[in-house]
């Protein structure tokens, strides 16, 4: 790949102070050979490394598939992002080791017992999100399987829950759905980029098992009329009719982790319209595809209205409504942290990272442009809050980190939250919000 192709955060599958893995000296380039994988102890696990390869021998901005970093010394680790891998478990491992193809994730895991193969280090970035951003700050854990068939094994979750748990205790994260997201919650970096990201694990991945299996299932913990609910269908019971508009084939319907969105409550309204994957202004779908046309288990929302048999929550700057009948479980009511635009604020730009101002950058590190997203907070409305989010924006160029301040991260001082914007997560400056306490 060329300079212009790797950069970060214009591909979507690659794409991030002063901490500089150049202080590090030469051991700083260890990468592919580095021996033992990193998982509990009762999981089956292998070190299978995904190529670290320079592929243009004269350009050494030209390599694949991960980028080196001594994390989380140079970027901290806040989120873990399941995928699925649209292929077979074998073919995976191929596609990973062959720097060609730039893609990588940290693990992989087996469909028909569970295994799993190690294929980056934590300390260094995956390929993986379609988000420099997230990629940076997160570990990808790729599931063998297909999104739109539903063949998630019972082995694959019980891998999966060990794994997320030594994870998340290892680097300190959250066990909820704003932390443990699926490549289908990671927003567009900028906006040209949200029609492009992937929608897996997709509509029929059952988060309510993961969690269960965590030990955080979702139990109620604010008052019954709480404005704070989580969405919490009862997965064998929520049947959906789900298209796959990739091969445009009905999935025939059976069990799903997701409700439908409305722009009324009626299922004759036309189906949300997510601005930034339908820039054409064309309406909503059932597809699995149209991630902005659903919510998913385990996300929290604000209640914006409730009518008989429906209820509207704040998404994406407007009302969105989903079936609830009366005696159906869809969500369930909680206590926590909502973001709000701070008096005055008509609106509040929302982001794809949290990366620092222009004027933080130094000279020999250039600035990568963030626009917001086509998505705001606005005054009166209420979105739920995933905490604060680190800041900084990780400059890695080269296979050698010869280039200057090569393998840097460069800090930004304004504060960001992760805010549950839609299906997918975003970012708000905390300057434009206060958090509020819902029960």
């Amino acid at each position: 790949m060329t300079p212009s192709q790797r950069s970060k955060a214009a591909l979507s599958l690659v794409a991030t102070g002063a901490f500089s893995l150049a202080l590090l000296g030469p051991a700083a380039h260890a990468g592919a050979d580095e021996p033992g994988v990193e998982c509990p102890r009762t999981l089956d696990c292998e070190w299978v490394p995904a190529a670290y390869t320079q592929t243009d021998p004269a350009d050494v901005t030209s390599y694949g598939n991960y980028d080196v970093s001594e994390r989380p010394a140079t970027n901290r680790v806040r989120y873990i992002v399941i995928h699925d891998t649209e292929e077979t478990y074998d073919d995976t491992i191929k596609i990973f080791q062959d720097p060609q193809r730039a893609a990588s994730a940290h693990y992989v895991i087996r469909a028909a017992d569970g295994h799993v193969a190690q294929m980056v280090r934590n300390k260094d970035v995956a390929w993986q999100a379609g988000n420099w951003y997230v990629n940076t700050h997160s570990v990808g854990i790729e599931l063998e399987g297909y999104a739109a068939r539903n063949e998630f094994t019972p082995q694959q979750y019980a891998a999966t829950a060990q794994l997320v748990r030594y994870l998340a205790a290892k680097y300190d994260i959250p066990l909820d759905r704003q932390h443990i997201i699926g490549h289908d919650n990671v927003p567009g970096i900028n906006t040209p980029r949200i029609a492009g990201m992937h929608w897996d694990p997709g509509p029929h991945y059952d988060w309510n098992l993961l969690f269960s299996l965590l030990g955080k299932p979702t139990l109620p913990t604010g008052s019954a009329g709480s404005r704070l609910v989580t969405v919490n269908p009862v997965y064998k019971k929520n049947i959906q009719a789900v298209r796959d508009c990739e091969t445009n084939a009905d999935i025939p319907p059976q069990p799903s982790t997701s409700l439908p969105l409305y722009t009324a409550p009626s299922k004759d309204a036309p189906r949300w319209r997510d601005a930034g994957e339908h820039i054409d202004g064309s309406a909503g779908t059932n597809c699995a595809q149209d991630t902005g046309a659903w919510v998913f288990s385990g996300q929290k929302y604000v209640v914006a209205e409730r009518q008989p048999g429906w209820t509207a929550i704040w998404y994406q700057g407007g009302k969105a409504w989903f079936p609830s009948p009366d005696g159906v479980r869809t969500t369930t009511p909680q206590s926590g942290w909502a973001l709000r635009p701070k008096a005055g604020k008509d609106e509040v730009p929302v982001y794809g990272a949290a990366y620092p101002e222009k004027a933080e950058y130094p000279a020999e590190i250039p600035y990568y442009t963030i626009n917001p997203l086509p998505y705001t907070l606005k005054a009166g409305q209420e979105y739920a809050s995933g905490g604060e989010t680190p800041d900084g924006y990780y400059y890695a160029m080269s296979y050698d980190g010869s280039l200057p301040l090569d393998r840097t991260l460069v800090p930004g001082a304004a504060k960001y939250y992760t805010v549950q914007i839609g299906a997918r997560i975003g970012f708000v400056k905390a300057d434009d919000v206060d958090v509020v306490r819902l029960r």
